[in-house]
């Protein structure tokens, strides 16, 4: 008997975690980001420019959790046995169209439930730094909108308006402005 085709696309799977990053299986993503959701490893990616600034991006509305926010340049799960830099530059590809040469310069975990679509995000976050020297190319499917802002404005912008930006991306910011001193 012939397997008919699915239309479906395949599931996709992140890496659970113990709070040391050792591996202890995997999961299917939605399940891993339902209440109270499960540790995972991630990354972030902060790309800088030679004048010092940072790209940002605005976040989709159709995303499933965190719609509309401004957040660092991007975010992803390493697929099981990709590693967190593999990661990083797929994503740079798939969200912003570009490439880098990324670090890993720090991690954190946090904890953040979405209020609009009960998701959660229970992440050990790799943050990944890197320089590029242009403009993005959105994926408007990823990002509604991009902008190379200074560390500056984004401070004076976090002091006013909290509430516009992910709950990861003030530890994101502090762990990358380090790796640049």
């Amino acid at each position: 008997m012939l397997e008919q085709p699915t239309t479906e696309p395949d599931p996709e799977y992140v890496v659970l975690v113990d709070e040391d990053d050792n591996q202890l299986g995997t999961e299917e993503k939605m399940a891993a980001h339902r209440a109270p959701g499960q540790l995972h490893r991630a990354i972030s990616v902060v790309l800088f420019d030679s004048r010092g600034r940072m790209l940002l991006q605005q976040r989709a509305a159709e995303k499933h959790h965190f719609k509309s926010l401004w957040s660092n340049t991007c975010c992803t799960h390493p697929r099981p046995g990709e590693s967190v830099i593999d990661a990083g530059r797929r994503r740079l590809g798939e969200e912003m169209g570009c490439d880098a040469r990324l670090r890993d310069v720090g991690s954190f975990i946090y904890r953040a439930q979405d209020p609009d679509s009960g998701l959660v995000e229970h992440e050990l976050d790799h943050v990944l730094v890197g320089i590029f020297n242009g403009e993005p190319k959105i994926n408007r499917a990823e990002a509604r909108a991009a902008r190379w802002m200074h560390l500056d404005a984004i401070d004076s912008n976090l002091a006013t308006s909290p509430y516009r930006y992910t709950p990861w991306f003030e530890e994101v910011l502090e762990i990358a402005r380090g790796s640049r001193s």
